[in-house]
Order: C-alpha cells, then sequence, then structure tokens
C-alpha cells in the first residue's frame, strides 16, 4: 500500500505511477486524518511494499505526514520493504532523515529513498514554471519513475537516490520548523468578487479547515500545501498581495476530483 499527501497534484501522479506498476492500493493521509483516530490500522499482506509519497515542505516532510505515522499501526509487518518518494521543486534536505526516524519510532525500517522533480506550485515563495519547463519536468519524472518502479519491484535496499542540496542540516533542523510554526496562520487568506462559491476550495483542504458561507472562510490550521489557491478555477482566492497576479497550478495529469479529501456524495 502506498501513502500518500498532495497539494495540486504532483505526489499524487507519483503515488498513482508507482501503485499502478507494482500493483498496490493507494491511501489518501488526509482524507485518513479527517477521520480523527487514536491510532490508524492497516493489515500488510506477505511481502506487500509500504511506501510514502508526499511532498518536501521548507526541506522537511509535511507535518500531517509526520502526525499520520505517528499513529501509524501496520498489522502483520514482517520488515517489509517501505520506501518514500519525495517530490520537491529542488532539493530535500535531510527530508528522508526525519522521515526515517519517525518511522523507526514505530518500530518501521525504510529500506530506501528517491526525491523527484516536479512543476513549483509554492507561488507564495515565487511564480509557478512556464508551461514548456512544466512540460519538461514532468517528462523527465515519467523517465525517473520507471527506473524507481524497478528497485520497488526488485525490493532494492539501500538505495537512497536523492538531493539534499547544501546545508542539509540546518535547513531541515533550523528553517523546517520554523516554517511549520508559522503555517498554520490563515489570515492572509482572502477572496475577491470573482468567488462563485463552488466549494472546490473546501473539497481540497487538505486540514478541511475551510468553510463556506457564500463565499470560504479559513479556520485556524493550514499546512500550506495551497491547493485552494492553486485549484480555485476563477483565480478568486490569494494569500497576501504577492501571490494575486501570479499563476496558478495543478498536475495536469490529475483531477480535480482525485484532489478532494471527502469524495461528493452520490
Amino acid at each position: 500500500m502506498i501513502f500518500y499527501f498532495t497539494g495540486t497534484g504532483n505526489s499524487l501522479y507519483v503515488a498513482k505511477n508507482i501503485a499502478q506498476y507494482n500493483d498496490t492500493e493507494l491511501i489518501s493521509i488526509s482524507s485518513e486524518l479527517s477521520d480523527s483516530k487514536e491510532f490508524y490500522n492497516y493489515t500488510l499482506k506477505s511481502n506487500e511494499i509500504v511506501g510514502f509519497v508526499f511532498p518536501v515542505y521548507a526541506w522537511g516532510p509535511p507535518k500531517m505526514v509526520l502526525d499520520f505515522i505517528d499513529k501509524l499501526k501496520l498489522s502483520s509487518y514482517n520488515a517489509n520493504y517501505i520506501f518514500a518518494a519525495v517530490t520537491c521543486g529542488a532539493n530535500i534536505g535531510n527530508t528522508i532523515k526525519l522521515l526515517d526516524e519517525h518511522l523507526s519510532s514505530r518500530g518501521l525500517l525504510l529500506k530506501s529513498g528517491f526525491s523527484i522533480i516536479m512543476p513549483s506550485n509554492y507561488i507564495i515563495g515565487g511564480d509557478i514554471d512556464k508551461d514548456e519547463v512544466q512540460e519538461k519536468k514532468i517528462a523527465e519524472a515519467s523517465e525517473t519513475l520507471k527506473h524507481i518502479n524497478e528497485i520497488i519491484k526488485r525490493r532494492k535496499e539501500d538505495i537512497f537516490e536523492i538531493d539534499k542540496g547544501y546545508f542539509s542540516g540546518v535547513l531541515t533542523s533550523v528553517i523546517n520548523p520554523l516554517f511549520n510554526k508559522h503555517i498554520s496562520n490563515t489570515k492572509k487568506f482572502h477572496v475577491n468578487d470573482n468567488c462563485t462559491g463552488c466549494g472546490i476550495c473546501k473539497s481540497v483542504c487538505n486540514c478541511q479547515t475551510i468553510t463556506i458561507d457564500r463565499k470560504p472562510a479559513w479556520g485556524e490550521m493550514c499546512v500550506q500545501c495551497l491547493a485552494c489557491i492553486n485549484l480555485c478555477p476563477v483565480k478568486a482566492i490569494s494569500y497576501g498581495k504577492s501571490t494575486q497576479n501570479r499563476g496558478r497550478y495543478k498536475n495536469p495529469y490529475i483531477s480535480i476530483d482525485e484532489l478532494k479529501i471527502i469524495p461528493d456524495e452520490n
């Protein structure tokens, strides 16, 4: 099984590719966390792979991913092959080391890890990539995934093909905690008159913190996945002033419905 966390679809694109190649199921971490439990228990099949796929946030795993792992129980775990595939804009610092520490605290052993460059979506920090750059990154990621899938299929251990970048220790131990301390502040989110009240922002919010009363309102919890901003069909949502004139991004191979944390009721 593959546990994934995604905002605008890059990590889900990677998770789907690996799941399809290795014939295993996908589990949304955010959807699971929306049903608050003391522990999240899953029963493994013999020799079943366990994957964690997520974007890097300020050189560390998203806090929701670590919170989920801290409550994770894998029944019938027998040194199953556990791997991580981390999507990023450039490098990941000590993300894998931090992930491994949390897994180890649950008695789980990380066997291999990979970083995969994908198009940028963090428009608080800068504009999105140009269309041709996005296409190039996704095409290269697709080739990288062919290589990764073979490693996973063969259960190769101690394979860590990651780009930690420079000063990885400082970035993960200093910058990441500061990021996590301040991202929950939702006061800078605002919406303009283009808003139609469609509710997409609410349905894709990983924290399920958005409510709709004609227009969206944000609660007190946020992980800055920026799904609400990037996936608004009329570009009505911004964060502060800097994002207003920047582009918006969604992985072109992932649908809005796939990104909804709580699926629509039929």
